[in-house]
This record gives C-alpha cells, structure tokens and sequence, in this order.
C-alpha cells in the first residue's frame, strides 16, 4: 500500500485530503492537533512546523505522496503590514516547507507525487495580499523549479484555491453579509469548500494524474480567469 504524508492535515483542506486518502493509502498527518482526525484510519506525529524537527524515524521508509498544508491569510493595505509579517508568513509557507522537503526527499519513491498550495492572488493581483501573495509565488517558483529537476522520477504541481470556507479564513466569512460579497465575486457564485481543493489534491496525489508536473492548477471559483461583474 502506498505512503502519503500531509503536514497540517487536521484541519480544513487538509483534513479532508486525509479523509479521502485514508480509505486507500496508509497516511501519515504530521500537525499540532489531532482534534478532528478521530475515526479516520490515520498516523497522527505531533508536529508544529515553526517550533520542531520531523523525525525521519517516524515517518514511511518510502514516501508515495506528499502535501504541505499550512498556510496565513494576513490580509492588511501594505502600510499597516510590518517586515516582521512577512518574515512569519515566509517563514510558515515557503521557509518551512522547504525544511521538510530537503529532509524527505531521499525517502520519496520512484513516481511520487508532491502537492503544494499557492494562492489565486498569485496569478491575479488583488489590494491587500502583498504579504501572503509574496510568500505563495515563492512556493509556485520554487515548484515549477523543482519539477524541472526532479523529473521524471518526481511529479511536483502546486493548487492556487480563491477563498475557501476553513478555519483560517473564518474571520472573512464570519456573517452572511461578507459570504454573500465574497460568493458574488466570483463567477460561479460561492466561496469554495475543502472538498473543492481536496478533491484536485487527491486526483494530483494519485496515479491518475501521472503525466502532470510543473503545473499551477487554479480551483477559484473562475476568479482568476473570468470577469463577469
């Protein structure tokens, strides 16, 4: 059976990345908490990606499939966004996630897959989203990078979500009014549901996506792509 590790997999999109792959793959969840992973047939590691070291010990002699999903939403005008900001969301989605890659890479097997998450404010510039956009396109270069060296044995693509309704974005969607402002931007009318993004993780993470690699795969709602208002 084959080995998937997810870091930060308990809450969110990541949750549910694990509630699907659990029911065909041996998965390993490395995350502060495991609140919501009972009764999923899952390997929870305590694990805070700013503060420990993954212990190779505990993880799969042979990785399969691989996904980093912690992430910041710190939406701010420039002006009121301090270095430090960046400094935390650099450190929380590039910096951090690069540390764990250096240290699995040797153990991911011949066909694995690695998935990574971007932003749509990547590709499309939007007011406020200087500090988490900077953070993400370094994980887009960084991906297609990667990609390029480590094909073919490795297949490596990065998700680019819009707004998504999970626990880090609650503060944008904490009444009815702000869901209605944030669905009515976008041309299919709603924000996104982990199962959006999972369901693209999954398929990226199986063998049905093996002649994929080097891509940034927008699942927003057509935001990026369409402009219907």
């Amino acid at each position: 059976m084959k080995n998937i590790l997810l870091i930060g997999g308990s809450h969110g999109i990541g949750r549910s990345i694990a509630k699907t792959l659990s029911q065909e793959y041996q998965v390993t969840v490395a995350s502060r908490t495991n609140d919501d992973l009972e009764g999923l047939s899952v390997t929870h590691l305590p694990f805070d990606v700013l503060a420990d070291d993954l212990e190779l010990s505990q993880l799969p002699e042979e990785i399969h499939g691989f996904a980093y999903c912690p992430g910041s939403i710190n939406l701010k005008p420039f002006k009121m966004l301090s270095l430090e900001t960046f400094h935390e969301d650099m450190q929380l989605n590039f910096f951090s996630m690069v540390k764990i890659v250096k240290l699995i890479m040797p153990r991911m097997a011949e066909g694995a897959s690695m998935v990574f998450f971007s932003t749509v404010a990547v590709g499309s510039g939007m007011p406020f989203h200087t500090s988490v956009a900077a953070a993400k396109g370094a994980i887009e270069g960084f991906a297609k990078a990667l990609a390029a060296e480590y094909a073919p044995k490795i297949r490596i693509n990065t998700i680019a979500p819009s707004l998504v309704d999970t626990p880090l974005a609650k503060r944008l969607l904490s009444n009815d009014r702000k869901r209605e402002m944030m669905s009515e931007r976008h041309p299919l009318k709603r924000v996104g549901e982990a199962g959006d993004i999972a369901n693209i993780a999954v398929f990226l993470l199986s063998d049905k996506s093996t002649w994929m690699t080097g891509q940034v795969v927008g699942v927003d709602g057509g935001i990026s792509t369409l402009n219907i208002n």
